[in-house]
């Protein structure tokens, strides 16, 4: 499907949701093969009511290619839906005949000249009418006698302060005086459970992720060092993949505290609320980013609620390829002369943008101790070796190595992110969705 159609979906979407009969639909769908019977059985099995189906409905369409928007309108022609597929002819004509009517509007950023910036700086003996001067006091009213008690608070140490052990004696600190406000504790043996899915080997076009290998065995013994149960599967479908999450998400998780999800595959764009992007399984079809992460919400895992829930995605955000931009100093050497990374990507796709497979999300929760990381920025290509893995995990494993000891997860991403930025003559940067609530410190 091609923007122009995308955005018109989109602009009707809210009508579409509130007012499409589904029930009618299915048989039309399957007779002009715009949807196949195992699609409809998942929105089906996935979404109860006629909205959430609609809403399930409206967002595959984007999906299935660039005749989806016609053959959908005469689905609707078909069902007697004749004023939802007069509103869709209607707004399609117009994006055709004039493609801005239906693009959001640009904001235009203003540029403050340098006179608009000046800082205005008050005369101190002529006070501005109806301001309030500032007082100056003297050493005796700075005194600790004139300081009330409730207002002095502990000392924060300093870097200077800080001993041989580094951030691992303020941690310390933190843990003796059993304060969870600041960080989770994660004092469970083991920690919990880390699932792991390699996903190799393709149908349907997609090429051989060669590296990826490198890349599922150092993260096995990395997060077993950091005392997570770790459970690796191979080469899933689409299919297979929601399975296994759906059983990890089940399991009691009461004794835990934590849970990791990594997902090496190849990806693409989604549309979403909430998550971006989309990982393929091994049989060609997406399983939105989104989906994964709602999966392990309070209803579908109310043993990790109020625990830390991390996602790890080696994957691509799209097929864009980031030349970067000069600056003043360069890395060649972070590129071996003999390298030739391969993007995670889906060339064989007509729109890779338009992938998705998310579950109807109006009546989950706000997430809340979620950790999302991204191997790339949304849209663009991650890069992969052949003989060292992704650039992407092949710097995590070695920063956690480094620092997972000292520094909070947040704290170790930016190392991540800052490597990976310098690498190859192609660009990438790693980025996160951050719903944490405190900080975390891996148990090591």
């Amino acid at each position: 499907m091609d923007v122009a159609d995308r955005q018109v979906l989109r602009r009707c979407r809210v009508r579409l949701v509130s007012e499409l009969q589904v029930a009618p639909l299915w048989d039309a769908l399957l007779s002009r093969e715009l949807f196949t019977p195992g699609m409809i059985e998942d929105i089906q099995a996935g979404s109860k009511s006629r909205g959430d189906q609609a809403r399930q409905l409206v967002t595959d369409l984007e999906t299935r290619g660039s005749q989806a928007l016609p053959l959908f309108i005469s689905c609707l022609e078909d069902t007697g839906q004749n004023s939802l597929a007069s509103l869709l002819r209607t707004s399609s004509q117009a994006a055709k005949r004039d493609p801005e009517a239906i693009r959001p509007l640009d904001l235009m950023p203003v540029v403050l000249k340098p006179e608009e910036l000046s800082v205005v700086k008050p005369d101190p003996l002529k006070p501005t009418p109806g301001k309030l001067t500032a007082a100056v006091l003297g050493p005796e009213e700075l005194g600790p006698t004139k300081l009330r008690p409730e207002v002095l608070r502990p000392e924060v140490p300093r870097p200077e302060d800080i001993g041989a052990g580094g951030f691992s004696d303020v941690r310390a600190q933190i843990g003796s005086r059993g304060n969870a406000d600041l960080a989770y504790i994660l004092n469970a043996e083991p920690c919990g459970h880390c699932l792991i899915i390699n996903n190799v080997d393709f149908s349907f076009g997609l090429s051989t992720r060669f590296g990826s290998d490198i890349d599922c065995e150092k993260l096995q013994r990395r997060f077993r060092s950091l005392h997570f149960l770790v459970e690796v599967k191979h080469n899933l479908t689409s299919k297979q993949m929601v399975h296994a999450l759906v059983e990890l998400a089940r399991r009691d998780h009461g004794a835990l505290d934590c849970c990791v999800v990594i997902i090496l595959s190849h990806g693409c764009e989604a549309s979403h609320r909430q998550f971006p992007g989309a990982v393929y399984g091994t049989d060609g079809y997406p399983v939105s980013i989104e989906r994964i992460v709602n999966i392990f919400n309070g209803t579908g895992c109310p043993s990790l609620g109020g625990k830390p829930k991390l996602f790890f995605i080696q994957a691509c955000g799209g097929d864009q390829k980031d030349h970067g931009f000069e600056v003043a100093s360069a890395s060649p050497e972070d590129r071996a002369p003999d390298s030739n990374p391969e993007p995670d990507a889906a060339p064989f796709q007509d729109d890779p943008g338009s992938y998705d497979l998310p579950d109807a999300v109006s009546s989950l929760p706000t997430p809340s101790d979620i950790f999302v990381s991204y191997s790339t920025f949304p849209g663009f290509v991650s890069w992969r070796e052949r003989k060292s893995g992704s650039w992407y995990i092949e710097t995590l494993d070695s920063v956690f190595e480094q620092w997972a000891r000292s520094e909070d997860l947040q704290s170790l991403l930016l190392r991540v992110a800052n490597a990976v930025s310098e690498k190859g003559i192609y660009k990438q940067i790693p980025g996160c969705f951050n719903f944490l609530r405190k900080k975390l410190f891996f148990k090591t």
